[in-house]
């Protein structure tokens, strides 16, 4: 059995051992901020099988996205707006809420794509792999360089992702 492997079957079924480190694990997420660019993936077998290389170029950042029914913030003072509803119905998914709040944060990079890592009661964690279009090693590797074409740079806003297009509804 491969390492990778080994790897996906722990953290499938997680050992008695392992639920006491998420647990310290995620009190710790809880107090970093948001977005926290990380220096190696969490989990390396989803990591690798979406594409990410230990390499210049590569970089992977952990989103925090709040659970809930997306419920528009509550207007604490003025006027309440015409168009206020108690409740957002979003077709968007989480994880693709996080790679377009990612992609808002680190402008100049591409999103590749994205993991989920934890959740909790209050929140969902995804870790997501970006990808520097102008850096020589991504240039210069004929298996990555089509993040470099201009148009490939706003593909998180574009549906052009895994999330996106999931969520679009082309991945039946």
């Amino acid at each position: 059995m491969s390492l990778y492997k080994q790897v996906r079957d722990i953290w499938k079924k997680p050992k008695q051992n392992l639920q006491e480190l998420w647990r310290e694990r995620l009190i710790a997420w809880r107090k970093e901020p948001v977005t926290v660019k990380i220096e190696r993936p969490t989990r390396i077998d989803r990591a690798r099988s979406l594409g990410y290389k230990a390499k210049q170029g590569y970089i992977v950042v952990r989103q925090r996205v709040m659970r809930g029914g997306h419920t528009r913030p509550q207007i604490r003072k003025g006027r309440r707006p015409k168009r206020y509803g108690t409740r957002l119905d979003l077709t968007k998914n989480y994880k693709q809420v996080a790679e377009e709040r990612v992609q808002k944060k680190f402008v100049n990079l591409v999103v590749l794509n994205s993991y989920w890592v934890a959740k909790d009661g209050k929140n969902y964690w995804f870790e997501i792999i970006l990808v520097d279009p102008h850096h020589p090693v991504i240039k210069s590797d004929k298996n990555i360089n089509w993040v470099c074409q201009p148009k490939r740079h706003s593909r998180v806003f574009h549906g052009q992702t895994s999330a996106g297009k999931k969520g679009r509804g082309l991945k039946k």
